[in-house]
């Protein structure tokens, strides 16, 4: 983090939650390229200069934007993580995803930031960003999947990385199935409500856990 962006943390949580909202609203409407510094300060009321005195360029307001959501993100999945120690494999899987539609509900905008990331090639530093939400994701799940080894909840012989990379996956198609209907592909997850959310997440966990649990 340079010394202005850590300037740009000092301001009053206020002044920094607006531009936050702003720069957020822009870019989840237009994309990164359309995205108009002019009109985030014109909906701010401040001066082109002062939002480049904290991020340099455009470029620089979207790696912190997209850097501050993926710390507000992966809080959640710490506290799951941290406060679910010891706790069934799949029960946690199934809340971590549900925390994550929490995530979504909380953060549409950033959530459709995220989407047009993954599905635009000519998105600036797309591989970059993607990388670190992958990279959060794995670092997540790689302690849990080894414990629940350990324990003797998971298969011995299941290969750590290709578990990550699987459940990464479920559990990022789950998340997109909720936000997006041309996505849902029939799973009557997008416009759910929460009791069916919660029925399908766990759905879900028990399709894993006859597929990586150790049967009797």
């Amino acid at each position: 983090m340079t010394s202005a962006q850590k300037t740009f943390e000092n301001l009053p949580d206020e002044k920094r939650d607006r531009v936050l909202t702003e720069a957020t609203l822009e870019f989840a409407e237009h994309g990164y390229h359309q995205a108009s510094v002019n009109r985030i300060v014109g909906r701010l009321g401040i001066a082109k200069g002062s939002l480049f005195k904290y991020f340099g360029n455009k470029q620089g307001l979207f790696e912190y934007l997209f850097g501050h959501a993926v710390t507000q993100f992966k809080k959640p999945l710490k506290d799951i993580r941290d406060a679910t120690s010891g706790e069934d494999f799949f029960e946690r899987i199934e809340k971590s995803l549900l925390a994550g539609v929490k995530f979504i509900e909380a953060h549409p905008l950033i959530y459709r930031i995220y989407l047009k990331m993954l599905f635009q090639e000519n998105f600036p530093l797309r591989d970059k960003f993607l990388s670190e939400v992958r990279q959060a994701s794995a670092k997540f799940l790689r302690p849990l999947i080894t414990e629940a080894i350990e324990s003797g909840q998971l298969r011995a012989d299941i290969d750590l990385n290709m578990t990550v990379f699987h459940l990464d996956s479920v559990m990022d198609r789950f998340l997109q199935a909720c936000a997006v209907p041309s996505l849902d592909g029939g799973a009557g997850l997008f416009g759910a409500d929460r009791t069916t959310i919660e029925n399908k997440a766990r759905a879900v966990t028990d399709f894993l856990r006859h597929g990586l649990g150790v049967t009797s």
